[in-house]
């Protein structure tokens, strides 16, 4: 999948990764794709309600080795 950005929050609990993205959409124009990569398992669940709260969407998630993949797509 295209993405315009990507942050790295492996290494990072909750709610970090969600912090983090917040802010990285932030600075993102509406449409564009941010890609991000977490190891903590909670993400899965986190990143679900973060879009379902903020209407940002989650256009795909995966798991990868050890890693979550998740893309997120700018209001």
């Amino acid at each position: 999948m295209d993405y315009h950005k990507e942050l790295d929050a492996r290494g990072l609990n909750c709610p970090l990764p969600i912090l983090k993205t917040k802010k990285a959409l932030a600075d993102m124009t509406s449409g564009q794709v941010l890609r991000v990569i977490a190891t903590d398992p909670g993400a899965v669940r986190d990143f679900q309600a973060f879009s379902k709260q903020t209407g940002n969407e989650l256009l795909a998630q995966a798991v990868q080795d050890k890693d979550y993949i998740f893309f997120m797509k700018r209001k």
